[in-house]
């Protein structure tokens, strides 16, 4: 069986907002060397060791360049010419051995199952992981039947990755 969706593209706020949001889930622990400098500034401060405000405010200014880096780095990779067929409009074709990306009828490219990393069913999408920074998101509206959104949901069981 094969699943066919409408014709759809990702749009670039959308792409930003998932990709930060899941790197930063990912690397939170970064965000601990700030906090722990704030603490030692606060501690130094108010038992009378060191009673200055520096420490605490460039570790706050520092955590806030971290979370900044991130998120113009990936607002930066939407806003590239090489990445712009990201955003445009493809159909998708998926079974149990292939996801078949399509430009019109005649053009496209075959996607293997191994190159999908893992899956996450949100609130209103499918999301296929690739890698860092990159994924396939299929919102359910684009899907032309309920049947073909259960048989999507079904192959992803089968092949593990939801």
């Amino acid at each position: 069986m094969i699943v066919k969706t409408k014709k759809f593209a990702l749009d670039k706020k959308e792409y930003v907002s998932i990709s930060f949001k899941r790197h930063m889930k990912s690397d939170w622990k970064w965000l601990l060397i700030p906090a722990a400098i704030f603490l030692l500034g606060l501690v130094l401060h108010f038992t009378g060791t060191y009673k200055n405000w520096w420490i605490p405010v460039v570790s706050v200014i520092g955590g806030g360049l971290y979370v900044l880096f991130w998120y113009a780095q990936f607002y930066a990779a939407s806003q590239m010419e090489q990445n712009k067929q990201m955003f445009d409009k493809f159909l998708y074709e998926i079974d149990s051995r292939q996801i078949l990306v399509k430009i019109n009828a005649k053009e496209g490219g075959v996607m293997k199952w191994e190159s999908i990393q893992s899956a996450e069913k949100m609130a209103d999408a499918f999301l296929l992981i690739i890698g860092k920074g990159q994924f396939l998101r299929f919102p359910f509206t684009v899907f032309n039947s309920e049947h073909d959104l259960k048989l999507f949901e079904s192959i992803l069981k089968r092949k593990e990755l939801l």
